[in-house]
């Protein structure tokens, strides 16, 4: 069985659709990897992307788009809704298939070191890739945001992994990662009340003692006049989609306004979804995935090819 892993890359870019193009043909031109999906968002002012491929093709690829995002964006005049630190914000790595996490955490350091070498700029590992539990989180690191790390950078303990101890004023800095199965969606409100979101948002996120396993932020969605609850479920077999959705709309409520809609970000394991519907249709304990059609068509496929 061949080795897979995931890389959903955050660049920040969500406005100019050539730029967006360009990043997305380096991991298009790398051969054995799949471009999984791409999206942008005007107010983010931000691009995510996903692809997936061997260890050693997903590198390269990752590699090669952050590169190009260096060479077209400059972080002295980016401004969007979401926090950030540098032109390629995040890249997390998800072990896939017959992958382990030290190979994940491998391709890992090696990314963040060429590209700390190549583009003379300070790179951070997180999650399962940091090198001890002391080293600034994810978190710490992006809602320090790019205009703060000047200074931030400085302090102790909050140097980088890889590269100068001082930001690149154009290339920002960059995080890279190794993580599990992460679900990202949007509740957008029916509000322009930034304040509301931010609340809900601390309401839900575990951080601020709302529920375990949940990152959110309150965003601004200019355009529309609205604004956003973005949220993160880092494991969402121990915490469920259902629960902060429903924390979500409660709080809402509170606040006097509603959920307008949502949106997932990116790919959402197919379990996910099962949950979702059994919770809501409250389908008996015994139904199987094997009664998802596309599942058993899968393994019928599957079975034919070995």
């Amino acid at each position: 069985m061949e080795k897979i892993i995931e890389c959903i890359p955050n660049f920040s870019e969500g406005k100019r659709q050539d730029v967006i193009d360009a990043i997305a043909d380096e991991v298009r031109s790398v051969e054995g990897v799949t471009l999984w999906f791409f999206s942008s968002d005007e107010d983010y002012n931000r691009m995510c992307i996903g692809f997936i491929g061997s260890p050693e093709a997903v590198k390269t690829a990752a590699i090669n788009a952050s590169l190009k995002a260096a060479e077209l964006i400059d972080m002295r005049g980016h401004k969007g809704a979401h926090p950030r630190v540098g032109a390629a914000d995040v890249i997390p790595f998800v072990p896939l298939q017959n992958v382990t996490i030290e190979e994940c955490v491998q391709v890992a350091q090696d990314v963040a070191r060429t590209l700390a070498e190549k583009l003379d700029m300070p790179t951070y590992l997180y999650g399962q890739a940091a090198a001890s539990p002391a080293r600034p989180t994810q978190a710490q690191i992006q809602s320090t945001q790019y205009e703060a790390m000047f200074a931030k950078i400085k302090e102790e303990g909050f140097g980088p992994d890889f590269g100068p101890c001082e930001m690149n004023e154009k290339h920002g800095a960059t995080m890279v990662g190794v993580r599990d199965q992460v679900i990202s969606m949007n509740f957008t409100l029916a509000t322009s009340d930034l304040a509301i979101a931010k609340k809900i948002a601390a309401s839900i996120r575990e951080s601020s003692g709302g529920l375990k396993n949940i990152k959110a932020i309150g965003v601004r969605l200019a355009e529309n006049n609205l604004v956003q609850v973005s949220m993160d479920d880092v494991n969402y077999v121990k915490t469920p989609l259902y629960k902060p959705y429903e924390l979500i709309k409660m709080e809402a409520e509170r606040y006097g306004t509603y959920v307008l809609d949502s949106e997932i970000i990116g790919m959402i394991p197919r379990a996910a979804l099962v949950d979702l519907a059994s919770h809501y249709i409250k389908l008996k304990n015994n139904f199987s995935d094997e009664q998802i059609i596309e599942k058993r068509l899968y393994d019928h496929v599957c079975s034919k090819l070995q």
